[in-house]
């Protein structure tokens, strides 16, 4: 599958408001204002993965993380159903941590679900550890993993 990465445009946003919404249930999905204000942070960066080379090719996932001084927080990455397992995320957010390291952040935090097998094995994969668990930060019943990565330094940004 060809696979592209592009900066996030606010056009892409009812889009990504619907991935968002296919990729996570009822209450965890984020809503379009909390979304909205995730993008429109002064620190975010959202990049956007495109099943084709051209700006119409159909949108397979995207990532925002959020980034102040050396820290920074993954906020999603969301990636249809149809698209994982193909290496969509992997490059998400290989994409995302150079873009990142660029800026001088050293380390990256993200939250998932516990109970979430799949996501733990992904970040786990990709160099991310538990920090500690949060209980109840889902709804207020279900537990997440505080999970964190060291970035290595980097030099000058290179594009998605």
């Amino acid at each position: 599958m060809a696979l592209t990465l592009h900066h996030y445009d606010p056009a892409d946003f009812e889009t990504l408001y619907s991935i968002d919404r296919a990729c996570y249930p009822r209450g965890i999905a984020y809503s379009r204002s909390m979304l909205r204000q995730f993008l429109e942070m002064a620190g975010a960066d959202c990049l956007v993965a495109r099943t084709g080379e051209r700006a119409e090719s159909a949108v397979a996932g995207f990532i925002v993380a959020d980034a102040e001084g050396a820290e920074a927080h993954i906020i999603t990455i969301d990636v249809l159903e149809p698209h994982r397992r193909a290496g969509v995320g992997t490059a998400l957010l290989r994409a995302i941590e150079r873009r990142l390291a660029a800026r001088g952040v050293r380390r990256v935090e993200l939250e998932t679900a516990t109970s979430n097998a799949a996501a733990v094995a992904f970040w786990e994969h990709h160099g991310y550890r538990k920090t500690g668990m949060l209980r109840g930060y889902y709804l207020g019943r279900f537990d997440a993993w505080k999970m964190r990565k060291t970035l290595a330094a980097s030099g000058p940004e290179q594009p998605a």
